[in-house]
């Protein structure tokens, strides 16, 4: 399931805090803030899809996020490999490669993350 771009924003906030409250939510966006009711209804939809889970603590609830940053980015890069790269990782990399302004440095260091990666996976 893919999140909005508003309900991206507030997944950003908070993966940032782990754990806040509405109204510290709120805090976290730039001015002007977004109305609340906007915001607990975004948190709502995004409890609905499973992102995100509260602790009630009296009439307040402290919400946290139910999947980490990391998982939720690799499921957008795999869904975009799959979309636009015929689910070819060799395909992605090649146009990253190639079509993104990269540095040769950048490149470079690019290049050990992925030997580093198959040297852990031989080890396997």
């Amino acid at each position: 399931m893919q999140l909005s771009k508003a309900e991206e924003q507030v997944m950003e906030y908070l993966w940032q805090k782990e754990k806040v409250f509405l109204k510290d939510l709120i805090d976290c966006f730039p001015d002007p803030k977004p109305a609340t009711t906007t915001v607990a209804t975004l948190l709502k939809r995004m409890q609905d899809k499973g992102f995100v889970a509260y602790k009630l603590y009296g009439n307040s609830r402290e919400y946290y996020p139910l999947i980490m940053k990391s998982q939720y980015f690799s499921k957008q890069v795999n869904g975009i490999i799959k979309t636009f790269f015929n689910d070819s990782a060799s395909q992605f990399g090649s146009f990253f490669a190639r079509e993104t302004s990269l540095t040769a440095k950048e490149l470079e260091d690019l290049r050990d993350i992925i030997e580093e990666e198959i040297k852990r996976k031989q080890n396997d």
